[in-house]
């Protein structure tokens, strides 16, 4: 997942940035000295050190969740780790800071402003005269323009992913020197910060072949702190080496290694001394977390804690239950594979031995923790079926409990539990500002009022269909189209039986019973009681060619949200193969037109589907409660954006975005209104939930035209007002960012919104220590 401006609009730009993991995508042109924006909900947490007491030297070996198709950020294939190397090896205009928002970048601009308004705005540009190539040509002019007119969008030889904002410029010109870039755009254009972030140099830029081809396996000339030494796909790493070139602080280590190691792997990789710094996922953190605070020594038992002392000591938030799962999990099915008793003695104490090996190499290793500068949603499909009523959107939206949801997740990682509050803006950043109001708050009786507006009536009458017998509830049906989907083919969801989820859904509605305040203790309960059953891992990034690497952000999971896990990945198991409503509930089940209310539920089953299983379950006890079923159903992760969400098979489903700098121009084709394309399908854009408004996309238009930044605030912030109040998505929270470095790496780990230093970042010297901050287990 990506931590900053450059990552998210890269995958912003990159098609439908859309998958099941952690999609990537990319404020407002600048702040004020008025503005009052709130701060970001979490620090970043990367030891921060002074460069003097880092050593010179070394290489940092860097998980990935994968090698990059491409070079070219601006290719539909791009992905995070597309992102991460044009941030070390190429110039950009403007970094992001803590808070999320463009700052200039004095590596390669001594100034930029809008020198001119009338007739046509005018943006100047100064660069630092020691920027140059590394080839030793100056960065100048014409860079500039060779990268408008390959992103302008006239030619269509370029097969570029979008455009947005280049494609408002007019001319590019060199100013009074060859220090100054003049662009004049034909159309005002407020996120002019936006653009030439990275900047390629024209040798890529410059003709259709060279921009289609010449960038996606090789860069021959950057211009950044490091260069690009090697992509060797067969052990699937990439290596940037210090630049000689570079005329700024130089680059404290000797190299980076980029190396792609699956998120289920990655505490192996750590352990064996294989990587340097990984996101990572929950289960990751317990056995870093057991490692660090009782000591893995010689004669540790899983129940006792590592170095037989007790897991649950002082200061320490995990058990003895906590150990025995962490090596439960480690060395699951292990005991199974021996032939006799004997054996499986034999093997598990090999396998203890291995755990316990493992546990005194991650000692030295600790977590760093933050918040992804992105969010998770629940999206509510209004394409067709119950949803497509606007007040049965906003009556799924009035059950939920954001609060106890966000705490579910986040507080069991030590990180702060708020709900987000704007679908366009994160905490910090300059559009933020908490709209939720204009949909409501958690409201169990506003919700079946709406419901009981829209025609759902409790206990109606439900129409036999397929010859069944007699089920006035919603959820038998999930049950008996569980059983066929295990008999068809893999593309098909499988449901869990009605048994199985009613046991769970039981004890929920029991939960759901009780008051706030204890309703938030059993939520943080249940979240451990759920993750002591399972041993899956956060979600993945999953992302087919057309959305690059946004999906890592849309499932939740790996990456998730990345990047939660993630960027890192959000949590996310198995997903159930059906939930039929609470037991509880069936007297509560709402009918219109000889039709139970009943929505579907999709999820992704892969490694890392844990969070999303356990939020799915919440809401959908939380649905019960006002008469709403759902029957959940998994997917293959590959399948998941592709087949279910950017196609509308779906009802109800959980991926993310990421929050942006530029949220005009970046969140636009997220919810802009769909229109029938000219073969008379409907062009969504990026808007997966096909709900959107006019009065929306002239907010949206009137915001980027516009150069007063306060006022291109408050455009934005009435944007998504109307957002809020059309229900066709709801933001949960914000995703987690936990990152496992050696503790003496500094300068690198979460990096919340801001853009990483690249040159900064080393291990510390003899002696030396980084300076407080939230690291820690």
């Amino acid at each position: 997942m990506s931590n900053d401006g450059v990552g998210l609009r890269a995958v912003m730009r990159s098609v439908a940035f859309l998958t099941a993991g952690a999609l990537a995508v990319p404020a407002l042109a600048g702040c004020s000295s008025e503005d009052t924006a709130s701060k970001p909900l979490a620090e970043q947490d990367i030891a921060p050190a002074a460069r003097d007491q880092v050593a010179d030297g070394g290489t940092l070996h860097w998980a990935v969740d994968a090698l990059p198709e491409t070079l070219n950020t601006f290719q539909a294939d791009a992905n995070a780790t597309t992102a991460t190397v044009a941030q070390a090896v190429l110039p950009s205009m403007y970094r992001l800071d803590a808070n999320g928002r463009p700052q200039v970048n004095p590596d390669y601009l001594e100034s930029a402003k809008v020198v001119e308004t009338e007739p046509k705005q005018v943006v100047l540009y100064k660069l630092n005269q020691q920027a140059v190539w590394s080839d030793g040509r100056e960065i100048g002019a014409a860079d500039f323009a060779a990268q408008w007119r390959a992103l302008s969008g006239k030619d269509s030889a370029y097969w570029t992913a979008r455009n947005a904002g280049y494609e408002r410029i007019e001319k590019i010109e060199r100013g009074a020197n060859d220090l100054e870039v003049r662009v004049t755009f034909a159309r005002p254009y407020a996120d002019w910060r936006s653009l030439f972030s990275p900047l390629y140099p024209k040798d890529v830029m410059g003709t259709p072949d060279s921009f289609n081809d010449s960038a996606r396996k090789k860069l021959k000339v950057t211009a950044g702190p490091f260069r690009l030494k090697k992509v060797d796909r067969k052990d699937g790493e990439v290596t940037l080496a210090r630049s000689e070139r570079w005329w700024g602080h130089p680059a404290k280590l000797d190299e980076i290694v980029l190396t792609a190691v699956p998120r289920e792997e990655r505490t192996g990789a750590l352990a064996a001394g294989d990587v340097d710094l990984a996101e990572i996922d929950p289960e990751s953190l317990g056995r870093i977390t057991l490692a660090a605070r009782a000591g893995a020594k010689t004669g540790s038992t899983p129940l006792a804690g590592p170095g037989g002392l007790s897991a649950h000591g002082s200061g320490s938030n995990l058990g003895a239950a906590d150990a025995l799962r962490s090596w439960a999990v480690a060395h699951e099915g292990e005991e199974e594979a021996a032939d006799d008793e004997a054996g499986a003695g034999k093997k598990k104490r090999e396998a203890a031995l291995a755990y316990e090996r493992q546990q005194t190499a991650l000692k030295g290793f600790e977590v760093r923790r933050s918040l992804e500068p992105a969010y998770t949603q629940l999206a509510l499909n209004g394409a067709s079926g119950p949803l497509a009523d606007e007040r049965v959107r906003r009556a799924v939206a009035r059950a939920l409990d954001r609060k106890a949801l966000a705490k579910a997740v986040l507080t069991p990682l030590g990180l702060p539990a708020e709900p987000v509050g704007s679908h366009l803006a994160l905490s910090g950043q300059d559009a933020y500002a908490d709209n939720s109001g204009a949909l409501g708050g958690q409201d169990t009786e506003g919700a079946e009022a709406l419901l009981a507006d829209a025609g759902w009536v409790h206990g109606g009458p439900v129409k036999k269909e397929n010859g069944e017998k007699g089920e006035k509830a919603a959820g038998a049906e999930g049950e008996e189209s569980g059983k066929k989907s295990e008999k068809e083919s893999e593309k098909k969801p499988e449901k869990k039986s009605g048994d199985e989820s009613g046991k769970k859904a039981d004890k929920s509605e029991k939960s759901e019973k009780k008051s706030d305040k204890e309703d938030s203790q059993d939520s943080e309960d249940s979240e451990d009681s759920a993750d002591s059953k399972s041993d899956d891992k956060d979600p993945k990034d999953h992302a087919n060619r057309s959305d690059g690497a946004a999906r890592h952000l849309a499932q939740d999971g790996k990456q998730y949200a990345n990047r939660l896990r993630p960027v890192g990945a959000p949590a996310g198991a198995y997903a159930p193969k059906g939930t039929p409503a609470p037991a509880g509930a069936a007297t509560k089940v709402l009918a219109k037109n000889g039709k139970a209310l009943a929505l579907r539920f999709v999820l992704p089953s892969g490694p890392g589907s844990e969070t999303l299983r356990t939020v799915a379950d919440r809401i959908s006890s939380m649905l019960a409660k006002v008469g709403i079923r759902t029957e959940i159903s998994k997917v293959s992760d590959e399948s998941y954006f592709k087949d279910h969400i950017a196609s509308g098979q779906y009802d109800l489903a959980l991926y993310s975005w990421p929050a942006s700098a530029f949220p005009a121009t970046d969140a636009r084709p997220i919810f802009a209104k769909p229109v029938p394309a000219a073969d008379g399908s409907l062009n969504v854009e990026q808007n997966y939930t096909r709900v959107g408004t006019d009065q929306v996309d002239q907010l949206f238009d009137q915001a980027v035209t516009t150069l007063d930044a306060s006022e291109s605030r408050s455009l934005i912030r009435k944007a998504d007002s109307r957002i809020w109040a059309a229900a066709g998505s709801i933001p949960l929270y914000q995703r987690p960012q936990l990152t496992a470095a050696k503790k003496n790496l500094v300068n690198a780990g979460a990096f919340g919104f801001q853009t990483p230093v690249y040159e900064d970042m080393g291990f510390l010297k003899k002696g030396a220590k980084p300076a407080s901050g939230p690291s820690g287990n």
